[in-house]
C-alpha cells in the first residue's frame, strides 16, 4: 500500500552555495529524523567525508555546517508524492519542489549534482534540463543503500562523486 508522503525537509542553501546537491524524495526515516541522508547505511555523509577530506561529525547540525562552509546544498526533487516504504521505484502521483523560484533566489549554484537516477528523471520531467541553462548539471549514482541496477562500490562512488571538486574551488 502507498502512502502520501509530504517532504518536510527545507533546502539546506545560501547565498554562497555552488554545488546544489538533489534526492528525489527523503527515506522514511529521513524524515522521521528530519534530516537529510538520515538512514546510517546511507553512503551520502562517508562520500562527502572523502571528498572533503574531513571527519564528518556526528551531529547532524554540524554536518549542515559543514556543508555550507564548503558551498555545498541540499534539496530534493519531490514536494510530495505517494509511495510504498522508502523506495524511488514506487514513487507515484508526484508534486514538484520549485526549483524556478530556487534558481532564481541563489544564483551562484555552479552545478547541481543529482543524487540517482529517479531525481534526475523526475527533475527531466517536471521542471526540464532547459531550466538549468547556464548551469551545470550531472547524473550521479545513488548514495542509498538500497540494491539496485547500477550498483557500485563505496569507493566508486566516492570517484564518481569527485567531480563536485572542480566546482567548489
Amino acid at each position: 500500500m502507498r502512502n502520501a508522503i509530504q517532504n518536510i525537509l527545507s533546502p539546506v542553501i545560501d547565498e554562497s552555495t555552488y554545488v546544489l546537491i538533489v534526492g528525489s524524495m527523503p527515506s522514511r526515516l529521513s524524515l522521521e529524523k528530519q534530516q537529510y541522508y538520515g538512514n546510517p547505511r546511507n553512503h551520502f555523509w562517508g562520500i562527502l567525508s572523502e571528498i572533503l577530506q574531513v571527519e564528518m561529525p556526528d551531529n547532524y547540525q554540524k554536518r549542515i555546517e559543514l556543508l555550507k562552509a564548503h558551498h555545498i546544498g541540499l534539496w530534493d526533487t519531490i514536494q510530495s508524492c505517494e509511495r510504498k516504504g522508502s523506495s524511488d521505484a514506487s514513487i507515484r502521483n508526484v508534486i514538484p519542489n520549485n526549483f524556478t523560484e530556487l534558481l532564481k533566489a541563489y544564483p551562484n549554484i555552479r552545478v547541481i549534482l543529482f543524487n540517482g537516477g529517479k531525481a534526475f528523471s523526475i527533475f527531466k520531467k517536471y521542471m526540464g534540463l532547459e531550466l538549468l541553462l547556464p548551469i551545470d548539471y550531472a547524473k550521479m549514482p545513488s548514495t542509498s543503500p538500497m540494491p539496485g541496477k547500477n550498483i557500485k562500490s563505496f569507493e566508486g562512488k566516492v570517484e564518481e562523486w569527485r567531480i563536485m571538486e572542480k566546482y567548489l574551488r
